[in-house]
């Protein structure tokens, strides 16, 4: 299937039909889009309009769109308006870690009225997954997994496998437990099927496994899946019990929201804000670390305002003062983007963040040195100051250096105490370069410039 992208065009089509009231019209264009099409086009569309053509879909449909629509655009106000019956009826054709994932954002109440109107079982794994952090693997995982004891032979396996798959869309592996439901291992379908027939399940274990507790933070699942090319993780809780799966397309989405987060903490956005929130939102979340940027900016205010005989004097390093903080801003953003990229990929030993310091330092160092010489040429030739060029390039060099430390060596202290990286770095290193660079520039050309 070709990769969907929102057209106006199909908008309009959208649009159009709900404006005339034409339900067989609207069925019959729906039909012609992929749930996760429509789930994109939702993001066009009224809460209005969405309860409307939910309306109109089958369960199964329904449930998938719903479970493809973006948690900012709360695919959980779909169902507040719905008849319970209906409801039931979606809630029950989605996955078990889905359906946890959506009811979880309703209210207490609401939560205990759809439940009610569930059947006891597929209630009951719901249930029992509500109980979990949503950012853990309790909550990520999903409660339907192929199962099977050790002690059955070939065919028996099989006929369970068979019998168990009837109610899931797809598998990857095979869980295999003993009688008191502890995980003793995984086997392959393959590995079953090639067997002898009078093999018994115990003889095909892999032993050596990797498996999740519960309260595992969703990001080390992620992290896990990756790093052993897993299709699905087993979770268990401390006692080895087997309580469900997390596939490899539940990590994407893990993945993707711990990309957005940090990408946002490090421009100084606060994580709940919604990407397609309102501007009073937008204000609420952002405005905070404005004032505390404030408060940064005064301290590089104060180092200029003790200058100020030095620029009364020299008036042209007005412009070079801009040049040595927006140069030393933006490198201390490109090691603090590399550092915290390496943080939140592995844990960094103390030998791995000493020479991630060191590789900083260095590149500040070259690329100070570099970008430092140019401004001396031009110093040079424009202002014929080979004095003031060498202040220039002084002050550009150690502003570099001082970016690549601060970038690389702060987001490692604040994590080493506790303290999220990427929420604090930013604010930190920029004062850092600013402050360092103004006094660089400025002390260097009070004393040697005057």
């Amino acid at each position: 299937m070709q990769s969907f992208e929102l057209d106006k065009t199909d908008v309009q089509r959208f649009k159009l039909a709900l404006e005339s009231d034409d339900d067989a019209t609207l069925t019959t264009l729906v039909s012609e889009y992929h749930a996760s099409e429509i789930a994109i086009l939702f993001e066009s569309l009224s809460q209005e309009s969405r309860e409307r053509i939910i309306s109109l879909l089958d369960a199964e449909l329904a449930s998938e769109v719903i479970s493809e629509m973006d948690a900012e655009f709360h695919p959980e106000k779909l169902l507040e308006n719905l008849h319970p019956e209906r409801r039931s009826e979606i809630v029950e054709e989605l996955d078990y870690d889905d359906a946890t994932d959506i009811i979880s954002q309703l209210p207490e109440e609401q939560q205990q009225e759809i439940l009610q109107h569930l059947d006891e079982e597929d209630a009951s794994n719901i249930r029992s997954l509500l109980k979990y952090e949503e950012d853990t693997a309790g909550g990520l995982m999903n409660t339907q997994v192929i199962k099977i004891n050790e002690a059955l032979t070939k065919k028996d396996a099989l006929d369970e496998i068979i019998r168990q798959s009837e109610e899931m869309e797809e598998f990857y592996t095979i869980n295999v437990i003993d009688d008191q439901n502890i995980l003793k291992g995984i086997v392959s379908l393959k590995d079953i099927i090639k067997a002898k027939f009078n093999v018994r399940i115990h003889e095909l274990i892999q032993p050596d496994f990797v498996f999740v507790k519960a309260e595992t933070d969703q990001e080390e699942v992620a992290k896990l899946i990756s790093q052993y090319n897993l299709t699905s993780i087993p979770v268990v809780d401390d006692h080895m019990h087997l309580l469900g799966r997390i596939t490899f397309d539940d990590v994407i989405d893990v993945m993707e929201e711990e990309n957005t987060e940090d990408i946002l903490k490090i421009s100084g956005v606060s994580e709940d804000e919604e990407l397609a929130g309102n501007w009073k939102e937008a204000v609420k979340s952002r405005l905070p670390w404005l004032i505390l940027n404030l408060g940064t900016a005064f301290l590089a205010a104060s180092v200029i305002r003790y200058y100020d005989d030095t620029i009364i004097k020299l008036g042209i390093l007005a412009g070079y003062m801009t040049m040595i903080a927006g140069m030393g801003g933006n490198a201390a953003t490109q090691s603090l983007a590399v550092t915290i990229r390496r943080i939140s990929l592995t844990d960094l030993t103390d030998n791995q963040a000493y020479r991630t310091v060191l590789k900083e330092f260095t590149v500040g160092l070259i690329n100070g040195a570099v970008i430092g010489f140019i401004i001396f040429l031009f110093a040079l030739f424009y202002d014929e100051n080979p004095m003031l060029g060498l202040v220039i390039f002084t002050a550009m060099t150690g502003n570099l250096v001082i970016a690549g430390l601060a970038g690389s060596s702060i987001p490692l202290l604040l994590k080493r105490v506790g303290i999220d990286p990427a929420v604090a770095s930013s604010i930190i290193i920029t004062t850092f370069t600013d402050v360092i660079g103004f006094s660089l520039l400025l002390g260097l050309a009070s004393k040697l410039l005057l």
